[in-house]
């Protein structure tokens, strides 16, 4: 799994990376809890399904509403993705698909 965190639009914090175990691109972005000191609100945490952010495009679309991402962004997490191939589950990782 890769993560990169960057400073966002109006006080949120938006990380973005590739999860291999779940073969997709993730975007979570989390803002100051208004009441809670030192919490956070998630505001928005999409890529928790298989395949479902395929491609860093995607991912970079929708954190890109949220804050200005590096143009050479879509490179590092495709990079991120190429890293993993060679990868395999190990013995927890495939314990927990039987589950």
């Amino acid at each position: 799994m890769s993560r990169h965190t960057f400073t966002g639009n109006a006080g949120t914090t938006v990380a973005i990376g590739w999860d291999r175990p779940l073969a997709t691109f993730f975007v979570q972005v989390l803002r100051p809890h208004p009441t809670m000191k030192g919490e956070e609100d998630m505001v928005e945490w999409q890529g928790t399904e298989p395949d479902e952010l395929p491609t860093a495009a995607a991912a970079i679309e929708i954190a890109g509403r949220y804050a200005n991402l590096p143009e050479t962004l879509g490179a590092t997490l495709e990079t991120d993705r190429l890293k993993t191939l060679g990868s395999v589950d190990g013995p927890a990782q495939r314990f927990l698909y039987r589950s």
